[in-house]
């Protein structure tokens, strides 16, 4: 098997030494996505709610580009500043699994890239 990089100028650019996604055979593991504009390279500004879904647009732009959608992600982390914000994480985020959901887990950080409140992960297969 092979590694290929994927990538879409759907999803903002990496700010970092590292890729959208890597995939591996039928799976595609997919970086941490930020709040960020993918046309503009800004922050989306707004709530939580804002932030979420401007992450799972970015998400769903890189699955789209392997061929792939939601359907297909088998295991999801967001690392939220304030779990406070739970809730309103998991309605938006909820609202793209409509059904069979993948593993996840949830966990409240430190600290996040360029100071925003949520980033999302995911591993997907075909």
């Amino acid at each position: 098997m092979e590694k290929k990089i994927i990538g879409t100028d759907a999803a903002p650019a990496p700010i970092g030494p590292y890729n959208q996604a890597v995939q591996f055979g039928n799976m595609l593991f997919i970086s941490g996505q930020i709040a960020l504009d993918a046309a503009t390279g800004e922050l989306v500004q707004g709530d939580i709610k804002a932030e979420t879904q401007k992450v799972m647009e970015n998400l769903q732009a890189i699955l789209k580009a392997a061929g792939m959608d939601f359907s297909n992600v088998l295991k999801s982390t967001i690392f939220l500043m304030d779990m406070g914000q739970f809730a309103q994480v998991n309605e938006v985020y909820g609202g793209y699994f409509k059904e069979d959901p993948p593993a996840r887990e949830t966990v409240q950080v430190a600290g996040l890239p360029k100071g925003v409140k949520v980033e999302i992960s995911v591993i997907a297969a075909k």
